[in-house]
């Protein structure tokens, strides 16, 4: 057991996943909670890990990444996938959970630790001393005020301006098109042309299809540089070409023609296998992008590995201020987690939550930190934000998009189940080589 305390910030998902890693750690935590001292506009209770939005956390299948890394959490230890588990109810293949009775199982674990204090007050500066700072999208004000005091307000964002990311193998290249406007910068896009009858139909598609509903905390207030895709349909029907669909500088190699109107997809990740649509930041439902953005000639079997979305968000440019710890560059002895640290979801956001508290206990326990290898869905998406190399960073959430190419003749499902299995192999390897959870082990909801 560490004499060490350890303060953490926001019993949300991604601190209360910390402070649970880091009590079953034998090290003491001040667990810091501002409701119902202070209350959020999303919030309507007092409990821990309070799901604000869906009741969902998503495919719960070795098929997606997200259900690996579900696997991954419960391999070490996670209090927030235990306590799915247990408050789970019936959705198919997806893991959804009654959400009072998931908040309720996760609280009272919490105050009954015999390592957690909890605190009911709200923070106002960057605690001193071994910290994890797990507040959230809706950080508050004053201590949001702080951190852009420590990181500078260049590195704070409070808006989500994100746009879909499709696999590079599942772009027509019959159809689409590698070029830079111009020729600057070489072929650098992959376009997807459209003549003047494809196009009009896209936008009237765009203009129709189903929205996201505002949440109350959200104000439609929109930057002319994250106008969504449908907000500008509306202006008229020439202003998408005439902004993110604008065919300029661009002949199609096989004609030479200047196509009516374009969709250039820019490349996402070092290896080539992510591609992201250039400024198609929308409130579209998931299901309505899937269709209407298929309707976009070369990307009718697209294989979307992020939708996209325009809300209201509060994490730092991570690429600039963390290292793969997730402790800031700034200050070794400051962890951050959370949806702060640029993942999207609410397993992403437990399972950076989860890594924080690994590391700040080995700091706190005198043990060397660990970073999860790349072939994990943890490891990946870790390694994405928090690559240096990356520009114009937005969030993230977990895919296999992510994770390094597996040598393999399977295809399609059976491929993403082998970089599942590849995964867990990765991950356990890993548990067993840096001795990750501790020496006693039970399930994670029977330790508190």
């Amino acid at each position: 057991m560490s004499d060490s305390h350890v303060i953490v910030v926001g019993a949300g998902l991604a601190g209360s996943e910390a402070a649970y890693q880091l009590a079953r750690r034998g090290v003491r935590v001040k667990l810091i909670e501002m409701r119902p001292i202070a209350m959020t506009e999303a919030h309507r209770t007092h409990g821990f890990a309070e799901l604000v939005c869906s009741n969902s956390l998503r495919n719960d299948s070795m098929e997606t990444a997200v259900g690996v890394l579900k696997q991954e959490m419960r391999r070490l230890g996670s209090i927030v996938i235990a306590a799915a588990d247990r408050a789970r109810v019936p959705a198919g293949s997806a893991l959804a959970v009654d959400r009072d009775g998931f908040s309720r199982i996760i609280t009272e674990t919490l105050e009954a630790h015999p390592m957690i204090e909890v605190s009911r007050a709200e923070a106002v500066e960057i605690p001193r001393g071994l910290s994890i700072i797990a507040t959230g999208p809706l950080t508050s004000p004053a201590l949001g005020e702080a951190l852009n005091n420590l990181i500078g307000p260049r590195n704070l964002y409070f808006y989500d301006a994100i746009a879909p990311i499709v696999a590079a193998d599942s772009i027509d290249m019959e159809v689409a098109f590698k070029a830079s406007r111009y020729g600057k910068g070489g072929d650098d896009y992959i376009n997807c042309p459209m003549t003047a009858g494809e196009y009009e139909a896209f936008v009237a598609a765009v203009i129709a299809a189903d929205k996201v509903e505002l949440h109350p905390f959200e104000k439609p207030i929109y930057f002319e540089g994250c106008m969504p895709i449908e907000e500008m349909a509306r202006r008229g029907p020439m202003t998408l070409a005439f902004g993110p669909m604008r065919p300029v500088g661009l002949a199609h190699p096989r004609t030479g023609e200047r196509p009516f109107a374009v969709v250039q997809l820019r490349q996402d990740d070092a290896e080539g296998r992510l591609y992201n649509i250039v400024g198609f930041q929308t409130k579209m439902t998931y299901p309505e992008q899937r269709r209407v953005l298929r309707m976009i000639p070369g990307l009718e079997r697209a294989d979307f590995v992020r939708l996209g979305s325009l809300h209201r968000n509060t994490f730092v440019d991570s690429p600039r201020l963390l290292r793969p710890t997730l402790q800031l560059k700034v200050r070794d002895d400051l962890f951050l987690a959370g949806q702060m640290v640029g993942v999207e979801g609410y397993v992403e956001s437990a399972a950076a939550g989860l890594l924080a508290g690994i590391n700040a206990s080995s700091i706190a326990n005198g043990r060397a930190m660990v970073v999860p290898p790349a072939e994990t869905a943890l490891g990946s998406l870790i390694a994405y934000i928090t690559d240096p190399m990356r520009r114009e960073f937005q969030p993230m959430n977990a895919n296999y998009g992510l994770m390094p190419a597996l040598e393999t003749r399977a295809r399609g499902r059976q491929k993403k189940i082998d970089m599942g299995i590849r995964a867990l192999a990765a991950l356990d390897n890993w548990i067993a080589s840096n001795r990750i959870e501790p020496p006693a082990q039970s399930s994670a909801l029977a330790e508190a």
